[in-house]
């Protein structure tokens, strides 16, 4: 680990100032993957801004909806949350031990770095580490990566579990900078690859996140997330599927089904909405849907297995929300 600069802000505009003035910047929180990837020589800052002593925790309730401060830990616990968005509260306790969800925060989590072995190690061609290097993982092991969304100049898939259940639920993320104060859905937070692979997300130079807005919404009760894996214990997602159904007299009105595991973003399956919309959560619509769930699919001989495990996730989720 390479020598760097450590600052500890005690406010939101002290924080900001710093981040703005240094850019070769890393920010960290709760470190459960920065500093994994100072170790490794994958980050390689001047200076680390630690935003733990900024007042940007708990929950905040309205009559719209919550909001999630960024600094808010991955163990929250709280049964309002559990009932309003059971979607978020699953997919947080599948994403990894009690441990490490002591440390993570919701700011880290949407920020977290792809797993792609070839990204973690230096050795190794990479084009979001090293712009115009090359992608390793194209010739190479791709059996983890993703069958959406990809380019030529990567494959990665993005990790987060947390990001896919907030992007069903339709959040917010509340980001400041020096120009004030911007709303971005999550859906347009992070970057598809295209020939910028290095560019990951939309912050612009000098902001944070700050919070997260889940709007109260007549689906999010009414949801659920399903994760595959490689093992039992805590291991990252071959595939899941967050989904919010909202139903009046047995007909689905509105669905949000978004997937993980398969991406280099959180994937929005408008394919599998449109085979709900206007009709009963049965058997039939549930089959249409989960091989709706590969619409524009383009796995790779060493991944193509990834397609029958989106469907089985998307079917999983709603045959339990049929039956709730």
């Amino acid at each position: 680990m390479d020598t760097f600069a450590y600052q500890r802000p005690g406010t939101v505009r002290e924080a900001l100032r710093l981040i703005a003035a240094h850019p070769d910047v890393e920010i960290i929180a709760g470190g459960t993957d920065l500093v994994t990837l100072l170790r490794d020589r994958v980050r390689t800052p001047a200076r680390l801004v630690d935003i733990n002593g900024l007042p940007l925790d708990g929950l905040r309730w309205s009559r719209d909806g919550v909001r999630i401060g960024a600094l808010c830990r991955n163990a929250v616990d709280d049964e309002r949350l559990a009932a309003a968005y059971p979607a978020l509260v699953r997919a947080l306790r599948a994403g990894a031990s009690p441990q490490i969800r002591n440390r993570a925060t919701f700011g880290g989590n949407l920020l977290q770095g792809v797993r792609c072995p070839y990204f973690r190690l230096p050795e190794f061609a990479c084009n979001r580490r090293e712009p115009g290097a090359g992608c390793a993982a194209i010739d190479g092991d791709g059996r983890l990566h993703a069958i959406f969304g990809t380019s030529e100049a990567c494959i990665a898939v993005h990790p987060s579990d947390c990001a896919v259940a907030l992007l069903a639920l339709d959040a917010t993320v509340v980001v400041e900078g020096a120009r004030g104060t911007r709303l971005i859905p999550v859906g347009d937070l992070h970057r598809l690859p295209g020939e910028t692979p290095h560019e990951e997300h939309t912050l612009r130079d000098g902001e944070l996140i700050v919070a997260v807005d889940l709007p109260a919404s007549p689906f999010a009760a009414r949801s659920t997330y399903v994760k595959f894996r490689e093992r039992a214990s805590y291991a990252f997602a071959l595939a899941s599927a967050a989904v919010a159904v909202h139903s009046e007299r047995g007909v689905v009105r509105q669905a949000r089904v978004c997937l993980g595991g398969v991406a280099p973003k959180p994937w929005r399956a408008y394919a599998v909405e449109s085979a709900l919309r206007g009709r009963r959560l049965d058997e039939v619509t549930i089959a249409a849907a989960a091989e709706a769930a590969t619409e524009g699919a383009r796995p790779r001989p060493d991944n193509a297995y990834k397609v029958e495990l989106v469907r089985g996730v998307v079917r999983r989720a709603l045959t339990e929300l049929r039956d709730k």
